[in-house]
């Protein structure tokens, strides 16, 4: 499963856009499934990935860095910067900095917080000790 999909690109960027950097000989699923692996990259030290639901600001990022590799080298400025942006955003995510809003499926698999841990009873404490 896939953060984005061609629909999600045609809504954010418009379907012409899209069609254009496509070509008749590329397709988009390569530069999705890299924008997926960009994303699980910053976000598994956190997270669980690939993300089961992922929340529709995960889909706008894949969404960016999808369409910065689809333009290659010709990428616009605006493009570029939204890209930059992107990759910012997910190194915040990844340092805490920013917690996403998961699902309680997805929030199960968070590895976020304290770790569980057991422990035997106290042995020594003040009132044992309290004769040395």
């Amino acid at each position: 499963m896939s953060y984005a999909t061609v629909a999600d690109l045609e809504a954010a960027f418009g379907a012409a856009e899209i069609e254009q950097l496509l070509g008749a000989d590329r397709t988009a699923d390569a530069v999705l499934a890299r924008a997926d692996s960009a994303i699980d990259g910053y976000l598994a030290g956190r997270y669980a990935t690939p993300l089961t639901a992922p929340p529709p600001v995960i889909v706008a990022t894949a969404c960016d860095l999808a369409r910065y590799w689809l333009f290659d080298d010709a990428a616009p400025e605006r493009v570029r910067q939204a890209y930059t942006d992107a990759v910012t955003w997910l190194k915040d995510v990844a340092a805490g900095k920013f917690v996403l809003a998961l699902s309680l499926a997805a929030a199960e698999t968070v590895a976020v917080g304290a770790p569980d841990f057991a422990a035997p009873d106290r042995v020594f404490d003040a009132d044992t000790l309290v004769d040395y």
